[in-house]
């Protein structure tokens, strides 16, 4: 019994580590990229405006307005 919960405890290991990795996969090349000043303000344009949509989203989904 001892060794499940030993495989058990390394699930969350693995997520963190698969999360990481996609996130470095995908900001690598936007980090490649932002030594041109143009994009540097292009990309930090889109991450404010992706965060302000989410967190329109959110508001919406946690305090929904009545159809009245």
């Amino acid at each position: 019994m001892g060794e499940f919960f030993s495989n058990v405890s390394r699930y969350p290991k693995y997520l963190i580590t698969i999360i990481l990795g996609v996130f470095t996969a995908l900001l690598e090349p936007l980090i490649r990229r932002s030594s041109n000043p143009w994009t540097a303000v292009a990309l930090i344009g889109a991450l404010i405006s992706g965060l302000i949509t989410l967190a329109f989203v959110l508001r919406a989904m946690v305090f929904p307005t009545p159809f009245a």
